[in-house]
């Protein structure tokens, strides 16, 4: 009977081979990242996989290295810099057997503002954050085409500049990778030499994913209160795995889930439409209940830190404005659309905050507290 083997002392020891190698910008980039790699081995027990990003503005930040360090630790790995979707879905479906991990990296290149759509790709890694999501191809020539179905759910870790597209990135544990400081060192990769160290620790969660199978596949983590929805998705693979790893991993684990969930959501502006609505809440309409579009437009283009003075090189206008808020609804579940406003004896299209506010309940973040009123009696307190 092979001995039992000590999980956290194990995850410890995947820690510390990262902390050689990598410079991560939090503990919680740490926790998850080591998490990540022994999730790979426990794939069958979860009904979802995270989706791993390391991401960064400017190159030279240790992306490419970190997804290397990855690849030397979980099963069977696959470089998938530039795969083609139908090269995917094959190897998913097994190569001798064996589900790949998938290691993409330059991601930016796939999804990059000159790459283009990728479709096709970025439904396969939608699809495959989740069991039995498997994707249907027709096969075969001319008329004897057949649809096949192909699975997809597999482990996929990126690296790329830049950002992803919100649905990769909302399924993702995203590390914000960032260069290192001048104190802050590593020590240098030799393939040849670490490369073999990597692959026995590999061998060691692999030998502990086996042991803990069936604990792990029965369990249900307890979550964070505040990670809910998609975030809890996304976590709760790593959480049981950091319970059957036990010692300070339980713990760890769930201090790193709320530090990078609460990350994300600061840096989540959300969609354009949704960021659309927030400004003309917080900034266009404050106090007003009705506005013409040509004040809106000024207003909206002259706020500094938001997108509207430059849409790819154009200002927002008014055609845009109505294509964009026509996509949500009035109380009465009608498409937003400009109303008449009278205004010094003309009459101008413009938008009601009557219109918005059902909009702006469903899809807006709570709006920023207004302060509180001075106690009575101490309004002309310096």
């Amino acid at each position: 009977m092979t001995a039992p083997i000590d999980g956290a002392a194990l995850l410890d020891e995947v820690e510390a081979f990262h902390r050689r190698f990598n410079v991560f910008p939090t503990e919680a980039a740490y926790v998850a990242v080591v998490l990540w790699d022994a999730h790979a081995h426990l794939l069958d027990c979860f009904e979802s996989t995270p989706r791993l990003a390391f991401l960064s503005p400017e190159p030279g930040s240790g992306k490419s290295r970190a997804l290397e360090i990855v690849e030397t630790l979980v099963p069977n790995p696959m470089a998938a810099v530039d795969a083609s979707a139908a090269a995917l879905f094959r190897a998913v479906a097994g190569v001798d057997g064996n589900r790949p991990t998938i290691l993409f990296d330059e991601i930016d290149t796939i999804f990059g503002p000159k790459a283009g759509d990728n479709e096709q790709l970025r439904g396969f890694i939608n699809a495959g954050h989740r069991r039995n999501r498997p994707m249907f191809r027709c096969v075969g020539d001319g008329a004897n085409q057949t649809v096949q179905a192909f699975h997809s759910f597999a482990a996929v870790a990126v690296a790329g500049l830049g950002s992803l597209p919100d649905t990769i990135r909302d399924r993702s544990v995203n590390i914000r990778m960032r260069r290192r400081a001048r104190n802050e060192g590593v020590e240098p990769y030799r393939t040849r030499i670490h490369e073999r160290e990597g692959f026995a620790l590999r061998d060691r969660l692999a030998a502990w994913a086996e042991q803990v199978t069936e604990r792990v596949m029965d369990s249900w983590p307890e979550l964070p209160d505040e990670v809910t929805d998609r975030p809890a998705d996304v976590w709760e693979p790593l959480l049981a795995v950091a319970d059957a790893a036990g010692g300070d991993w339980p713990e760890r684990a769930r201090a790193a889930c709320v530090s990078l969930v609460t990350a994300s959501k600061a840096n989540d502006k959300g969609s354009l439409g949704v960021r659309l609505l927030t400004d003309l809440r917080d900034h266009v309409m404050v106090g007003i209940d009705r506005l013409p579009t040509v004040a809106i437009l000024d207003r909206l283009n002259a706020l500094d830190d938001a997108p509207w003075a430059d849409l790819h090189g154009k200002p927002l206008d008014n055609r845009r404005l109505s294509r964009m808020l026509a996509e949500y609804m009035t109380v009465d579940n009608e498409p937003i659309t400009s109303r008449n406003i009278k205004a010094a004896g003309s009459v101008l299209k413009g938008y009601y905050a009557a219109d918005l506010r059902d909009a702006w309940a469903r899809y807006c973040p709570p709006p920023p507290e207004s302060p509180l009123p001075p106690l009575p009696g101490t309004e002309n307190v310096a």
